[in-house]
């Protein structure tokens, strides 16, 4: 429909979506999905007007492989929301260990050392809870203290999880995650990161993840991919590869880390029987380098283009890999019908061990003009599905508040209802104007 989908990018490697299957993610008498399990159960889907709906569960059980998944997990919409569980406590003595497969932080530099070069920070391997017998107090009652098993000693409330909201700012990106309002733990992740070129130029990193919640673990999922495709990046952007070639091989990297998190009875012996529900997530990942800007994804995690000049135009940089999308490329439907249908959200790629094989898709551009990059989980595009919708939504001094235009947007999304989990990155572009550093 006219004006209601994004304006292609330059592809490095062109969107491919995957072979149409038949059955696609039909959905039930219940609202469920087929009896053989061919789809993830689903978290709201969004209209091409971009206003959410409410995607009925998937029942449990063993699901084949190789059909789309419907993601998510919410129950309709008069479910009540999920109470705040105690957070499992964390061990002082032990310090949190980086996903199988990933590379390990920079070690701290000591007093007279040069500084390193990379700057990350991420989330989601830590303790997921505050820390018992630090001092901190309580978010109810504020006066008493926090035991052991993460409840106050004082009116006995549990304490959020440290996952449920996170910020994270480095002056030339930021992001913010969010729980949200229906789910009971938040199943997305991201990193950030700055680094430098062989020439010493700049470049920024933001990965963003949101784990398949009909999927086992999807936290786990999410971190893993978060933490393996930031480490990948930053190891190969400052030895001279390409941004397209290192989005490529770190989408790859965090699909082998998710893949290493299914155990062996989600696993398929020699490739010969369907996976069961193995831990997955999709990923979106930018890095602005030079007057360039590069994203690549697997899954329908989104990357928008927003200009200063609101009077030029916004862009999508992504295409979904989804059923909906399916349906609009090959002509079948219009994107307003597509995204209105209640199999819109099946997913038909992902990363997780019984995933199609992965592809990776890449595109950049190079925007001409100041603006902002974000980059997010349908969390929040499911209210502002169209690029234009999104540059209403965004903030008018984000490029120089980035934190607080991802708080902004962050906010929007749960006074849109915050149906799912939320995350969101946003990315200056050409740099702070402010010319802040990394941090």
């Amino acid at each position: 429909m006219p004006g209601a989908g994004p304006v292609p990018p330059l592809p490095d490697h062109p969107p491919v979506a995957a072979p149409l299957t038949a059955p696609v993610a039909r959905t039930g008498a219940g609202g469920g999905p087929p009896a053989d399990g061919s789809a993830r159960g689903g978290e709201p889907s969004g209209s091409g007007t971009g206003q959410p709906g409410e995607r009925p569960a998937e029942p449990s059980g063993e699901r084949p492989g190789g059909g789309p998944r419907e993601r998510g997990g919410e129950s309709g919409g008069g479910s009540a929301d999920y109470p705040l569980l105690a957070p499992a406590p964390a061990s002082p003595q032990t310090p949190a260990q980086p996903p199988a497969g990933t590379a390990a932080p920079p070690a701290a530099a000591g007093p007279g050392a040069p500084a390193d070069p990379r700057t990350a920070v991420g989330y989601g391997n830590g303790a997921d809870g505050p820390a018992p017998g630090t001092g901190k107090a309580c978010v109810a009652c504020r006066t008493g203290l926090i035991d052991k098993d993460g409840y106050c000693e004082n009116c006995g409330h549990a304490q959020p999880r440290e996952r449920d909201h996170m910020e994270r700012d480095l002056d030339l990106v930021a992001a913010v995650t969010d729980r949200g309002l229906r789910h009971h733990r938040n199943e997305d992740a991201f990193t950030l990161s700055t680094t430098a070129l062989p020439d010493g130029a700049p470049a920024v990193v933001a990965v963003v993840c949101d784990g398949v919640s009909s999927s086992s673990r999807p936290d786990e999922a999410s971190a893993a991919a978060a933490e393996a495709a930031g480490a990948s990046l930053l190891d190969a952007l400052p030895a001279g590869t390409p941004p397209g070639k290192a989005l490529h091989e770190a989408v790859l990297t965090a699909g082998e880390a998710v893949n290493s998190l299914a155990g062996s009875a989600e696993r398929a012996p020699g490739g010969q029987q369907p996976h069961m529900n193995a831990p997955a997530c999709t990923i979106v990942a930018a890095v602005a380098a030079g007057d360039t800007l590069t994203v690549g994804w697997i899954g329908d995690s989104r990357a928008y283009w927003v200009p200063d000049d609101r009077t030029l135009p916004a862009r999508r940089l992504t295409e979904d890999d989804s059923w909906a999308a399916q349906m609009v490329v090959n002509g079948l439907m219009s994107e307003a019908e597509a995204y209105a249908d209640p199999r819109a959200h099946a997913i038909t790629g992902w990363l997780g061990a019984d995933a199609y094989e992965l592809d990776p898709h890449t595109a950049s551009c190079a925007p001409g003009e100041p603006g902002v990059l974000v980059v997010c989980t349908d969390g929040l595009w499911n209210y502002a599905e169209a690029a234009e919708d999104m540059a209403l939504a965004v903030p008018a001094d984000a490029r120089s508040r980035p934190l607080h235009g991802a708080q902004a947007l962050v906010g929007f999304a749960l006074d849109g209802g915050g149906h799912d989990n939320v995350t969101v990155a946003v990315l200056p572009f050409p740099g702070s104007p402010a010319g802040a550093g990394s941090a």
